[in-house]
């Protein structure tokens, strides 16, 4: 599994949900470059909305998608 210490070393990147409906919205979250998304670091909000947008995808958000950070 991995930490969110681990995800800063090997770069940094986020997993993406964009609106379907809501140009600009989106949902983003750190994970690895594979997408994992360390769940435990995630504060208990943060958590809540990752499973929405997983539970959501093709009917509010697209696809999540792996991209690096700006910055």
């Amino acid at each position: 599994m991995s930490t969110f210490a681990d995800v800063a070393v090997s770069g940094r990147f986020q997993l993406r949900f964009q609106s379907l409906f809501q140009q600009g919205r989106a949902l983003a979250f750190p994970c690895d470059a594979q997408g994992h998304v360390p769940m435990d670091d995630l504060s208990e909000r943060a958590r809540c909305n990752y499973l929405y947008a997983r539970a959501v995808v093709g009917r509010e958000f697209a696809t999540p998608s792996v991209v690096r950070e700006l910055g």
